[in-house]
């Protein structure tokens, strides 16, 4: 009898300080803001604002807020893509007909990328699925991983074959596992409802077409051949998505973008949208953040607390988040389906 064949699934998320320290914060920001894929200005540029500007004056400021994610379990981020890691292993391994090991790796600081790869190359697979945990493809995550992924790759003399996974907004699992999620909330005791991504520079989305400009391809609309890796395009697509599984009418829900580091990048700001709701007498606000699947500083922290201070402070009484996939029975499922599809 032939042996079965050996599939490796390289899951890997954004990444976490080691510790919510300054000086673990401080590497952590340093590795993830000179990404020229995160800020793509030349490398000279990047190098003074990163080093000389952001990071010396920002992570002491940043180590605070990571003290507030901080649980007992350590980051979120890390905690839960450990508990996804196993969730998934046990799924995969009712398959008969494949062997398939899951690894886990951050492209920023640990577990890292390159400790992950090497452990997949000593458990010699015949093939490598590689899943970046970002639902829309975007350079600056999805991008990032794929390249950091080859980079390491190309010093291998064996390779195996490879699948890399650019996204799965429209994965039927993967919608109906945040529909589920917000099932919990009554809808209707919510003035409305706000679906916050994580904010680009329009820049970034504007490279996704060949006459360089976003706003000419119908993005808040509809996906179509031209748009359909463009990020501001996928995750209006995805909010449409979710509110037709929920029966939420489209005038109830608004389409925000969160977590911005300057001028130029996408709008509505979500920040700005929960100010502006309870400046209009809106009391209860339910949000959404599709755009992570694991609990982290963007969604415990920036939408369920910064923006609580500032709705309150504008007139308004309860943000409600939606929480994140985490290890949701039915987000483990649609990782299943994700990934064996592609067996």
């Amino acid at each position: 009898m032939p042996n079965k064949r050996k599939i490796a699934v390289l899951l890997v998320n954004l990444g976490s300080p080691d510790s919510p320290n300054p000086g673990d914060v401080y590497r952590y920001l340093t590795e993830f803001l000179n990404d020229p894929r995160v800020i793509d200005v030349s490398w000279i540029g990047r190098k003074i604002l990163v080093n000389g500007i952001i990071v010396p004056f920002r992570h002491r400021k940043s180590a605070a807020i990571y003290q507030q994610l901080w649980t007992e379990n350590g980051s979120p981020l890390i905690y839960w893509g450990n508990e996804v890691k196993q969730a998934l292993q046990k799924k995969l391994d009712l398959h008969p007909n494949v062997e398939s090991k899951v690894f886990l790796g951050m492209r920023y600081q640990n577990p890292s990328l390159e400790s992950a790869l090497l452990s997949v190359k000593k458990w010699n697979p015949d093939k490598i699925i590689v899943l970046p945990l970002f639902p829309h493809y975007a350079s600056a995550s999805t991008g990032s991983v794929i390249d950091k992924c080859m980079r390491i790759m190309r010093d291998l003399w064996v390779f195996p074959e490879i699948t890399f996974i650019s996204q799965f907004w429209d994965h039927p699992g993967f919608l109906d596992a945040f529909a589920e999620r917000a099932r919990a909330f009554p809808l209707d005791d919510y003035d409305h409802i706000l679906f916050s991504y994580h904010g680009l520079p329009e820049r970034q989305v504007d490279k996704v077409y060949d006459d360089r400009m976003c706003a000419n391809h119908t993005c808040e609309h509809e996906i179509n051949d031209e748009n359909k890796f463009c990020y501001k395009a996928t995750c209006y697509a995805t909010t449409r998505a979710i509110a037709e599984r929920l029966g939420i009418a489209e005038e109830k829900y608004t389409v925000g973008f969160q977590s911005r580091l300057g001028k130029g990048w996408i709008e509505p700001f979500s920040d700005e949208l929960i100010r502006d709701f309870g400046k209009k007498g809106m009391k209860r606000i339910l949000v959404f953040s599709p755009a992570f699947v694991a609990d982290c500083l963007e969604t415990t922290i920036e939408i369920g607390v910064e923006y609580q201070e500032i709705f309150h402070e504008h007139g308004g009484e309860k943000v409600q988040l939606v929480p994140s996939l985490n290890a949701e029975p039915k987000w483990i499922d649609a990782l299943e389906d994700i990934v064996s599809s592609r067996f």
